[in-house]
């Protein structure tokens, strides 16, 4: 299959159509909000109350676009995606970028202080729906 084990990927787009990223204070690099199934990233969405005007999702055996999405988010300091985020605990996978395919994936936690500290960046313009 592939590293993460789900068939596709589910973004969260701000109201101006830019995927929504999560950049940590004093960090270079953001990672980019992506759920593995829909339903989470509506629940993420509700708890959150983060203003989001869509939702849109990529199938990951279209590898031509998927690489094309990765290669468009690098352009910006997107290095990785921050998969199945929960708002309450602060739990998620971090799955990087290995060139423009999806690489290495690792458990991360935010913590109370990450959270609080962590904002909401926009990071890339979604003009073609991944």
């Amino acid at each position: 299959m592939n590293p993460i084990d789900c068939r596709e990927l589910h973004f969260l787009l701000d109201p101006d159509g830019a995927i929504i990223a999560y950049q940590e204070k004093d960090q270079s690099w953001a990672g980019a909000l992506a759920f593995s199934r829909e339903e989470l990233a509506r629940n993420f969405l509700q708890v959150s109350r983060l203003e989001a005007s869509e939702i849109v999702s990529i199938d990951l055996d279209d590898s031509l676009n998927l690489r094309a999405l990765i290669a468009t988010l690098k352009r910006r300091p997107i290095r990785y995606l921050l998969l199945d985020l929960d708002y309450h605990t602060g739990a998620c996978r971090q799955v990087d970028f290995d060139g423009d395919t999806l690489g290495a994936v690792r458990e991360r936690q935010f913590t109370a202080t990450n959270h609080e500290r962590t904002g909401v960046a926009k990071r890339e313009k979604a003009g073609s729906q991944p």
